[in-house]
């Protein structure tokens, strides 16, 4: 039977069609900050260099403050493929990999340049570890350091024993009883409230969550000591990326590359502009060197206690540190 020809046409331009679609692919991203957020404006610049550097082939469409998966949902969701690609915190795998921990020891690095030492130790054994659970690290930004706000003038480590201090996981817990604070446990949603109410007397975030939550009308100092700075990560799934052409795999990294260098460079702009705007609003205090002789050895016993338990690859990630 022959076929007509309008019909071999037909058929010719589905075909066509066919793998025309086939050359463009559509991601799913899942991020659980708000679109504010410095971090997920940098997601937003990095999906879009993705589409221009692979030409059109691979589209990030990107779900923030937590509308696609809740945060602690979002690793499972790319390990099993329900997104390509997602955004979480790196202290919240420290149930799953003590390796995560040592990004939310207090007084580790207390300055960008040692933060970036850490993360030259880290990313081995953090790519390793996404790598056998069928994933891919793509790239990795800190938060702004975090530091104290009190009611009153901290100037060495025994001027917070018996201070009530605002703690919210095991790690800041830990710290507060170190430094001989009372912890006490208070969601960042009550906090102005609490500091009211003299439920607590002190805790450690922040200059972006002092300046929301108007730290100014409880608290009287804020010493920016840098506590820490946890860092977010990106990271794909491994059998969707390898579905992807070379073309689009190496768009990914590549705008992964650029998305790194701006969001390194995005968090220190955050963190100058934040502190500015707190220094017009309360009493700014560098810390003096007692106080700082003093967090740092906490921070020496805590990170002696993790590298402990981590053993070699502990002190192979703080080498750079040395």
């Amino acid at each position: 039977m022959r076929t007509p020809k309008k019909g071999l046409l037909a058929i010719g331009t589905l075909a066509l069609m066919s793998f025309g679609a086939t050359a463009q692919t559509t991601w799913n991203m899942a991020t659980p900050y708000p679109e504010a957020e410095f971090h997920t404006q940098n997601i937003n610049q990095f999906a879009q260099d993705v589409n221009k550097l692979s030409g059109g082939e691979l589209t990030i469409k990107v779900h923030s403050g937590q509308s696609l998966f809740k945060h602690p949902e979002i690793p499972r969701a790319v390990r099993s493929g329900q997104v390509e690609i997602g955004e979480t915190i790196m202290s919240n795998l420290s149930n799953q990999s003590p390796l995560f921990q040592v990004d939310s020891i207090p007084f580790l690095v207390t300055s960008y340049d040692s933060a970036r030492k850490l993360w030259d130790g880290q990313r081995p054994f953090v790519e390793a570890y996404l790598k056998d659970q069928g994933m891919r690290l793509i790239y990795a930004i800190p938060w702004p350091g975090q530091g104290f706000f009190t009611k009153k003038e901290i100037n060495k480590l025994a001027d917070l024993e018996g201070v009530r201090f605002r703690t919210y996981n095991s790690t800041t817990e830990q710290m507060a009883r170190l430094m001989k604070a009372v912890p006490t446990t208070v969601e960042a949603v009550e906090i102005p409230q609490a500091f009211s109410a003299g439920i607590v007397d002190a805790m450690v975030t922040s200059a972006a969550t002092g300046l929301r939550t108007e730290a100014w009308e409880f608290a009287d100092y804020y010493y920016d000591i840098q506590a820490w700075m946890p860092k977010n990560m990106i990271y794909v799934n491994e059998r969707a990326f390898q579905r992807l052409s070379p073309k689009a795999q190496q768009a990914l990294i590549d705008a992964g590359k650029e998305a790194e260098v701006r969001g390194w460079k995005l968090s220190e702009e955050v963190f100058s502009d934040t502190t500015a705007q707190l220094k017009g609003k309360m009493n700014y205090q560098l810390p003096s060197e007692e106080l700082m002789k003093g967090l740092a050895q906490i921070g020496d016993v805590m990170t002696a206690t993790w590298a402990e338990a981590v053993g070699p690859d502990g002190e192979k990630m703080l080498a750079p540190l040395r």
